[in-house]
């Protein structure tokens, strides 16, 4: 149940866009989520991405020293365990098609309270509290050159130091970006059960806007036996109420022009 459940938080949120898609408007995104057979890193969203393959090649190897301007080794080259990490955050906020239904209300290139499970960040957390760093939040700690280059301000110290705990630094890493959930199923994992979810929603929310929601789950069982998918649907309905998910998850409706028609 833990697995399957994320998927009713998305079916019930997803404002009314039916099968669209869309993209950030921040450097290195694409205008609409296309197929990228090619891409180095990031594969989970090679089928529909908001990144190009070329912006991949620097996620690609490893140590990563650089993303775009940003750079990573600024206390020294991340330990494999925590670079792995790093890329699942970085390949979801610049390849998910889906990530534009948490798009920041007045910054278009930023995202906010997308939820991620405790698990996800307390493992994070201990993949990188040997390593160091000199920033608190990523996006805003560094002190910029001329050339957008980040630089410490402060001296490198080990994560177990700079964050408490792994909801301490999935919360203040990526400042608001991020929104830790102890609720079971109602947030990401950055792996590929999230991809299959997202398939199904795909598949499934068109059909779901034909009927009230007390006449969704019975007729969707009844179209359940076509594949194992479609079963996955219709299982978790029950599981969780719209208004607990709604408490949860308050999610904004995306602009039209940052949806794919």
């Amino acid at each position: 149940m833990l697995r399957f459940s994320v998927l009713l938080f998305l079916v019930v949120l997803m404002p009314s866009t039916g099968k669209r898609q869309g993209c950030l408007r921040g450097a290195g995104h694409k205008l609409r989520p296309t197929p990228e057979k090619y891409l180095q890193e990031c594969t989970l969203y090679a089928e529909s991405a908001c990144c190009s393959a070329g912006i991949t090649e620097e996620l690609a190897h490893s140590p990563v020293i650089k993303v775009q301007t940003t750079f990573w080794n600024r206390c020294g080259n991340l330990s494999p365990a925590c670079e792995t990490y790093m890329k699942k955050i970085e390949c979801f906020y610049r390849c998910s098609p889906y990530i534009v239904h948490w798009a920041h209300p007045t910054q278009a290139a930023a995202i906010s309270s997308v939820p991620i499970c405790q698990r996800f960040c307390d493992n994070w957390y201990e993949a990188c509290k040997s390593d160091h760093t000199c920033v608190s939040n990523w996006l805003t700690d560094w002190e910029i050159d001329d050339k957008r280059e980040n630089h410490c301000k402060n001296e490198c110290i080990p994560i177990s130091e700079m964050y408490a705990s792994g909801t301490d630094m999935c919360e203040k890493m990526w400042g608001d970006s991020l929104k830790v959930t102890r609720s079971p199923g109602l947030c990401f994992e950055m792996d590929k059960m999230d991809q299959k979810i997202f398939n199904c929603l795909s598949d499934r929310y068109s059909s779901r806007r034909r009927f009230s929601s007390s006449s969704s789950s019975s007729s969707s069982t009844s179209s359940s036996s076509s594949s194992s998918s479609t079963r996955t649907c219709t299982r978790i309905r029950t599981h969780i109420s719209t208004n607990d998910v709604e408490r949860f998850y308050p999610l904004r409706k995306p602009r039209r022009r940052e949806l794919e028609e």
